[in-house]
């Protein structure tokens, strides 16, 4: 089981009350809701591995300088508030880095990458699996690593981690007329704003899924353009053309990296915490209570 962490808390921050605090008032609903997540996840799945997979660089350079745009909007909503707008003090940063120690002391393993996201840790970790593989992200970019024959599937969550879409190859066809093969390529055309990728102008969801039904991939679609014989309409010809530069950059942006340099940890899911007396003093010092205690209660059995 990967967990992509960060999109985990980030549920959790949104999704606990902020009055959950430690004893000297500190906000710790990310923590806390975390740690009920993967008691959670632990218990309905009972998987033999786990890996919280984390963001080394949110906004690797090699990605920006394929396209400038990646990201590009969330740099500026940290600099710029609008000037109307109630400044809401940040509470979640300082909870990441408790959360990274109360993993560490439990022994839980966490990997980051310099140079990578998260999803890269994910998508390395999939690839060189040798068995089936559950990644537990409310990202749907990684859909691309849905596949059935590998045992490949994404537990998405709908409320918390309880209510889960386990999404395989049947949910994608039904939902986007794509596998996980195909689902890279479908976000590539479309583009998606919240990343910052343009996309190909004029060209949506359907439009896309319909393409790639036709010409099987990317570079099929791509073929189709200098073939006056494909079944093309002229104004698909013509944006398809001018988004050329776009296209050819566009898939080393957008699938995840998949030989990424992993750290040689030990990923098996742990009985007993590996730090003891160091998990006693955060649980002490940040009042995690039962959330920690159920954890471990579950991790023991």
């Amino acid at each position: 089981m990967l967990l992509d962490t960060a999109s985990l808390y980030f549920r959790a921050y949104f999704g606990v009350p902020d009055s959950v605090r430690a004893p000297d008032g500190t906000p710790v609903n990310a923590v806390r809701g975390l740690l009920d997540f993967i008691d959670r996840l632990v218990k309905d799945h009972r998987p033999q591995r786990l890996v919280a997979c984390m963001d080394a660089d949110w906004r690797p350079q090699w990605r920006v300088d394929l396209i400038p745009t990646y990201k590009a909007h969330r740099v500026a909503a940290e600099h710029e508030g609008a000037p109307d707008e109630e400044e809401v003090p940040d509470t979640l940063s300082p909870q990441v880095p408790v959360i990274e120690a109360v993993l560490d002391a439990i022994g839980i393993a966490r990997v980051g990458v310099a140079g990578y996201e998260a999803d890269d840790v994910i998508g390395t970790f999939t690839a060189r699996a040798g068995g089936s593989v559950d990644i537990v992200t409310g990202d749907r970019d990684l859909y691309q690593l849905v596949d059935d024959e590998r045992g490949v599937r994404v537990l998405y969550p709908l409320k918390g981690v309880g209510t889960l879409q386990l999404t395989d190859e049947a949910v994608l066809r039904e939902k986007y007329g794509v596998d996980g093969r195909g689902y890279a390529d479908l976000a590539l055309l479309r583009g998606d704003p919240s990343d910052g990728l343009p996309g190909v102008p004029g060209i949506g969801e359907k439009t896309a899924a319909k393409l790639l039904a036709e010409f099987g991939d990317l570079a099929g679609i791509m073929a189709a353009v200098d073939d006056p014989r494909a079944k093309l309409t002229p104004s698909q010809r013509k944006r398809l053309t001018e988004a050329r530069p776009y296209v050819a950059v566009a898939p080393k942006v957008v699938r995840v990296a998949g030989d990424v340099p992993l750290p040689d940890v030990d990923t098996a899911l742990p009985r007993t915490p590996r730090d003891p007396a160091g998990l006693e003093a955060l649980a002490a010092r940040w009042g995690l209570g039962g959330s920690l205690g159920r954890l471990l209660t579950t991790l023991g059995t």
